[in-house]
């Protein structure tokens, strides 16, 4: 494992799409709370995320992914999931979205969300935040 900037030894990055508006604008500012949890944050277009984690970077750009430190990725809505798991006050959303029909409901809006983020990031006015 490796040190996070925290006290709290790094399990794991949380990877996003750095030319979403929404997507850099949200993840960092939840920075903090995922350092608790021994989560870094970094870029999808990382150079080094692309070689850890071997995927086409078409392929990557298509979900916020969880790289875990022995190198598990997990993707889309079970990185929400995973997160919301381990903070106390969002955990009631993580039993909602594992509910029989929560979690299809939870996984379409996420689907809904990821291929139309950068729509939704211009409908806001969020430009993206280059790291």
């Amino acid at each position: 494992m490796v040190e996070s900037q925290g006290s709290t030894p790094t399990t794991g990055w949380v990877l996003y799409d750095d030319s979403c508006g929404i997507c850099s604008h949200w993840v960092p500012f939840w920075a903090p709370l995922l350092r608790r949890l021994g989560l870094d944050v970094a870029p999808l277009q990382s150079p080094w995320v692309i070689e850890m984690t071997s995927l086409a970077p078409a392929t990557l750009l298509q979900d916020l992914r969880l790289l875990h430190a022995d190198g598990r990725l997990t993707s889309g809505a079970d990185v929400y999931r995973f997160v919301m798991r381990r903070c106390w006050w969002a955990y009631p959303l993580y039993l909602l979205a594992n509910l029989p029909g929560g979690r299809q409901l939870f996984d379409w809006s996420y689907r809904s969300f990821a291929r139309h983020r950068y729509a939704v990031s211009s409908a806001c006015h969020l430009a993206p935040r280059r790291s």
